[in-house]
């Protein structure tokens, strides 16, 4: 019997984003590479977002406001393709974004996440990426402690490794993408291709980054995950000092009793595996 399965499901989760999502799902559309599925989740919007989506005749879901970390995973559990790609409804994709994912997975059967580089652009404007911020490939965990270096958009996934490592955390309403990388990165080599095969646009007021304070607060918790990791420890360490020295600056009370335990916690742990 033949399988009919798509190769890849592309996952778009959208709220209100009526104006900006034709270019993300186009972007899908002329793909050069034609296995896939599309799935747009419609997580609450109020505009006609998910009117949209169907217009180009792609399978829409809707769902109660949730998060970006929900509806990924719902998308996820809907899903039939053997590797799941997903694609924030702000950025797009260059034709031959699957294909090269195809063609390394081919190459490297043994990998299970790989991703391409991006051009960046913020309120119009072409940015050049500082050293820091280059992606790597290989192991990664301990760069990845440090800050994010993957991108959604450029990701692509082998489903088998959600079975082992999990969806995404709910409970985080921002830095989602970094605790499933940590997840992933302490156990497999990310697969990467210079290929700037997407373009990820930044800059506009509603993106979810803008709407949090103190995100580090969101990375301790993802780091904390990964106490038998000295390296993320120390992370944890780093971002919980700033997040409570800024807690201080402001007498923000309840961030300074949040974390207080936590950095005593994280130096305790620390001084038991030194011994």
């Amino acid at each position: 019997m033949q399988n009919t399965s798509p190769l890849f499901s592309v996952i778009i989760p959208v709220f209100n984003r009526e104006i900006l999502l034709p270019r993300a799902i186009e972007s899908v559309l002329n793909q050069s590479f034609k296995d896939f599925e599309i799935i747009v989740i419609d997580d609450g919007s109020t505009d006609k977002s998910a009117q949209v989506a169907q217009s180009y005749g792609v399978r829409v879901v809707k769902r109660k406001n949730g998060g970006v970390a929900a509806a990924r995973n719902l998308g996820i559990k809907l899903s039939k393709g053997n590797i799941i790609a997903f694609l924030d409804s702000d950025d797009e994709w260059k034709k031959d974004k699957l294909k090269i994912q195809y063609e390394f997975f081919r190459q490297n059967p043994s990998y299970k996440i790989h991703q391409t580089d991006e051009i960046w652009i913020r309120d119009g404007k072409f940015l050049n990426k500082k050293k820091i911020h280059q992606k790597k490939e290989g192991y990664i965990f301990e760069n990845s402690c440090e800050l994010c270096l993957i991108s959604p958009s450029a990701v692509a996934i082998k489903r088998e490794l959600f079975d082992e490592v999990g969806l995404f955390d709910e409970s985080l309403r921002v830095c989602e993408d970094y605790d499933l990388w940590l997840r992933i990165t302490k156990k497999y080599p990310v697969g990467f291709s210079k290929d700037r095969a997407v373009i990820k646009y930044g800059g506009h007021s509603d993106q979810l980054s803008k709407s949090e304070t103190a995100m580090d607060r969101f990375r301790i918790k993802a780091l904390l995950k990964h106490k038998d990791m000295p390296y993320a420890l120390k992370v944890a360490k780093k971002k919980c000092k700033i997040v409570l020295k800024g807690a201080y600056k402001h007498n923000n009370k309840e961030f300074i009793a949040e974390f207080e335990p936590i950095l005593k916690e994280i130096d305790e742990s620390l001084d038991s595996m030194h011994g």
